[in-house]
C-alpha cells in the first residue's frame, strides 16, 4: 500500500529514552548502564564512554510518518506484559499463552468487517503501525524471556530486538520473536515465530521506513472440553481422582491444527521540497532567545507507500471425530487451505503548514490502487475432483487530509477517503480527531473527541468461504455502516481519565452458529453461515483511576458496556481490573513493586470459538452457557535494576475458590494456578 503521512506528523518531537517511559511490546527496560564507570580504559586513563541514549518512535501506518513515544524502560505492569489476556485481562482466549483471543472491550476490535485470520492473534502478530524504530547512538539490543511451568506443560517465550546506526540518517535491525505454549490441556499448545528486519532513513529532504517479516503460526485445536463440570463440578466426573490432571480431561478434537504462514512488506518513503531559514532558538517556555539556528522549512512534499502481503491459511484435521459436523463438501483430504495476496500502492501530494502566514494547515490529497488475489478450494459440479479456484479485486480510492495544531491547546486532524472504481466502488470513510489541552482549577485538562462514519464491504472472507465442513457464496451482501463518536477526560494531577462513547452499525455482519440437533436433542452438529442484523447499537463508559495512600499505590480501571442486541453481539456488562502494591528501593539500587491484582467482568454469553474457521463466533443459540462472574487474581513481585527488568508472578492464585467457573471463552478453562519469571535487559555496546 502506497500512503502518506501529514506534515505536522512528521515534525513531531521523537522523545528521549527515560526511566519512565511507556510499555512498547516489550522492547528493552533500565535506565542508561555504563561498563565502564570507574574504571580506566587504559593508562593514559581516557575514560571511554558507551553512549546510551536512544529515541524510539511508531508508523502512522495510514499515512507512513513516525510518531514520537518514549523508549520502553517502564517497571510498572511489566509482570503482565507476557499475558495473552492483555495487561488488565480485558481478552478472552482459549486458555494457553498464544491462542486465539478476542477484546470484550468492543471498541478495542477492528472498526473494519475483515474474515481476517490474523486478528486472533493480534497478540503476536504485528502491524506496521505497532512496529516500533530506533534511533541509537550506540548497537543496542534488548532480550526479553518469559517462562512458567515445566517441559511437558510449561510456556516459553523469547524475544531478541536489535538495532544500530550508520551516521545519523541511517539505521537497521532485526526482531525475532518465538512463543511455544505447550498448554495445560490435551491438544491446546501454540508455536508462533517472527523474524523482522527493519531499516530507517531519516533527513530534511528524504526519508524512508522498510518493515519486512516472515511469521509462521501454528496453533493445535481441541475444540475445548466435553464437559465442563470438570472444572466446574469434578466431584461429579472421574475428574475427582486424586491422579487426574488437566490434561486428563477429555477434549472433542484430536490430531487439528489451525496453521498460518505470513509475508509481509512495508515501505514507505518521501521527498520534502523547502527551503532554509534562520530561526531564533526557543526555551522551555517558548520564548524566542538571541541564539539563531538553521532550520529546513518544508513547503510540500510527495510520498510513495508500498505494502504487500502474502497469507497462506490451513486447517488440518487428520482424525476428525464421528457426530461432529453436520455437512462434508470436500472429500479427497483433510486440509482446508486458502491463500491471499494484496499489493497496495498510495501516492500523496502535501502542502505543509507553516512555511507562510496563509498556510495555516496541513492539506493532503492521495490517491491508491489495491489487487488482492484470494484462492479458495473448489469442485466440479456432480463430481468429486477438486481444483483451485482463483478470486480477482481491483480497488481505486481517492481521499483527503487536514490537519493543524493551533498552539499548544488545539490538535485535529480530518481524513476522509472513498472508491470510486473496483470491486468496492461507492464505499468510503470519514474520520476526525481534537484534543484540546486547558486549565480547570488551576489543573491541566485534556478533552479528547473521536468520531467516525464507515461504509464498508463486507471482506472477501464474509462472502465467500470454502473448506471440507463450511461453505457459503454470497456476493451481494449489504455494506456494513458504522457510525461512531466518543470522547475522553485526561486530568494528570488527579490521575483520572473518563471516556463514553455511542456507536451505531447498520447490517452488522457476523458469523452465524446454524448448528443441526441431533435425534437425542442433547448434541449439535456444526453448521455456521454469514448473517446481517439491520441495526446495533453499542454504549461504552470507562473510568480509570490512580491513586496512593502512604507507600501503597491503587490503580483501577472499570469498563461498562451495554449492546442492544446480545443475542448477535454479546458483551459484558462490566469489566473490571484492580492493582494494589507497595513501591520501594532495596539497598537503593534495586527498584521494587510487591503487590496484587485481580481482573473480573459480569456473566454474559460470550463469543465461541470455531476451530475449523480460525474466528470467534455465535453460540449455538439452542445450547448456550455463560461464563464470567469469576475473579482472576494474582500476586507478584517486580524489579528494575539498571538496565534489568526481571518479575516473580503467580498467576491465578485464587484457582480452586468460589464457583471454579473459571473460562474465558464457552469450554475452554483457563489456565490453573502457576508460577511466572520473567526478564527484559538491555545491552549497550
Amino acid at each position: 500500500m502506497l500512503y502518506i503521512l501529514t506534515c505536522s506528523v512528521s515534525a513531531q518531537h521523537i522523545q528521549n529514552h527515560q526511566l519512565d517511559g511507556s510499555m512498547n511490546r516489550g522492547l528493552g527496560s533500565g535506565e542508561s548502564f555504563n561498563p565502564f564507570r570507574g574504571k580506566s580504559k587504559d593508562s593514559t586513563k581516557v575514560d571511554i564512554k558507551v553512549p546510551k541514549e536512544i529515541k524510539q518512535w511508531r508508523i502512522e501506518e495510514e499515512m507512513g510518518d513516525p510518531i514520537g513515544i518514549d523508549a520502553d524502560t517502564a517497571q510498572h505492569m511489566f509482570q503482565n506484559w507476557h499475558l495473552t489476556e492483555g495487561t488488565r485481562g480485558e481478552y478472552n482466549f482459549l486458555g494457553s499463552m498464544g491462542n486465539p483471543r478476542q477484546s470484550r472491550i468492543f471498541f478495542d476490535r477492528p472498526t473494519d468487517t475483515k474474515f481476517d485470520f490474523l486478528q486472533p492473534y493480534d497478540y503476536f502478530y504485528t502491524y506496521p503501525k505497532r512496529f516500533i524504530f530506533t534511533d541509537t547512538k550506540s548497537p543496542y539490543t534488548n532480550l526479553s524471556y518469559h517462562s512458567s511451568g515445566d517441559k511437558v506443560e510449561g510456556d516459553d517465550r523469547v524475544r531478541v530486538y536489535f538495532t544500530t546506526n550508520a551516521g545519523k540518517k541511517f539505521g537497521v535491525g532485526f526482531l525475532f520473536d518465538y512463543l511455544y505454549g505447550r498448554g495445560r490441556y490435551d491438544n491446546q499448545s501454540s508455536a508462533l515465530m517472527n523474524f523482522t528486519l527493519f531499516s530507517f532513513y531519516r533527513s530534511d529532504r528524504y526519508n524512508y521506513h522498510l518493515i519486512a517479516s516472515r511469521y509462521h503460526m501454528k496453533q493445535a485445536e481441541n475444540g475445548g472440553i466435553t464437559d465442563d463440570r470438570y472444572i466446574t463440578r469434578p466431584e461429579e466426573t472421574d475428574g475427582s481422582n486424586s491422579n487426574f490432571g488437566t490434561a486428563d480431561i477429555p477434549v472433542k478434537l484430536d490430531k487439528a491444527w489451525n496453521r498460518n504462514e505470513v509475508y509481509n512488506v512495508y515501505f514507505s518513503h518521501n521527498y520534502n521540497m523547502g527551503f532554509y531559514r534562520d530561526e531564533a532558538v526557543k526555551d522551555s517556555n517558548g520564548i524566542a532567545t538571541d541564539t539563531l539556528e538553521r532550520k529546513f522549512i518544508k513547503v510540500s512534499r510527495i510520498t510513495h507507500t508500498l505494502k504487500m502481503t502474502r497469507d497462506m491459511r490451513e486447517f488440518i484435521n487428520h482424525q476428525q471425530p464421528a457426530n461432529y459436523y453436520a455437512d462434508t463438501f470436500l472429500f479427497n483430504d483433510s486440509v482446508d487451505h486458502t491463500t491471499s495476496t494484496t499489493i497496495e500502492n498510495k501516492v500523496a501530494l502535501s502542502l505543509c503548514k507553516g512555511f507562510s502566514r496563509w498556510a495555516f494547515a496541513d492539506i493532503t490529497a492521495f490517491a491508491s490502487y489495491s489487487y488482492n488475489n484470494y484462492t479458495l478450494p473448489d469442485t466440479i459440479s456432480g463430481k468429486r475432483d477438486e481444483f483451485k479456484r482463483k478470486y480477482n479485486e481491483h480497488i481505486l480510492k481517492v481521499g483527503g487530509i487536514i490537519s493543524s495544531n493551533i498552539g499548544n491547546s488545539l490538535k485535529y486532524r480530518i481524513e476522509g477517503e472513498t472508491a470510486i472504481s473496483g470491486d468496492e466502488i461507492g464505499t468510503f470513510s470519514l474520520d476526525g480527531r481534537a484534543e484540546l489541552n486547558l486549565k480547570l482549577w488551576k489543573k491541566d485538562v485534556k478533552l479528547t473527541a473521536h468520531a467516525f462514519a464507515k461504509n464498508n464491504r463486507p471482506s472477501f472472507y464474509y462472502r465467500h468461504f470454502h473448506s471440507e465442513h463450511f461453505w457459503w457464496d454470497d456476493n451481494d451482501l449489504d455494506n456494513e455502516l458504522r457510525t461512531r463518536i466518543e470522547g475522553r477526560i485526561e486530568i494528570p494531577a488527579w490521575k483520572t481519565r473518563i471516556s463514553a462513547g455511542f456507536e451505531n452499525i447498520k447490517n452488522y455482519t457476523y458469523i452465524s452458529n446454524e448448528a443441526v440437533s441431533r435425534n437425542d436433542g442433547k448434541s449439535f452438529l456444526n453448521r455456521f453461515g454469514i448473517r446481517q442484523n439491520s441495526g446495533i447499537r453499542v454504549f461504552t463508559a470507562m473510568l480509570e483511576q490512580d491513586f496512593k495512600i502512604w507507600k501503597l499505590y491503587f490503580n483501577t480501571a472499570l469498563t461498562y458496556q451495554n449492546s442492544n442486541n446480545q443475542e448477535v453481539l454479546p458483551l459484558p456488562k462490566l469489566n473490571a481490573y484492580a492493582n494494589m502494591y507497595i513501591k520501594f528501593k532495596i539497598a537503593k539500587v534495586l527498584n521494587t513493586e510487591i503487590g496484587a491484582d485481580v481482573r473480573y467482568f459480569t456473566e454474559y454469553y460470550a463469543s465461541d470459538y470455531a476451530p475449523a474457521l480460525g474466528q470467534f463466533v455465535q453460540q449455538n443459540p439452542n445450547d448456550k452457557i455463560k461464563i464470567g462472574n469469576y475473579p482472576v487474581a494474582s500476586v507478584y513481585a517486580n524489579f528494575l535494576l539498571k538496565q534489568t527488568r526481571f518479575y516473580v508472578k503467580y498467576y491465578h492464585a485464587n484457582e480452586g475458590t468460589g464457583k471454579r467457573n473459571y473460562f474465558l471463552a464457552p469450554h475452554y478453562p483457563m489456565t490453573p494456578a502457576v508460577l511466572w519469571l520473567g526478564l527484559s535487559w538491555n545491552f549497550y555496546n
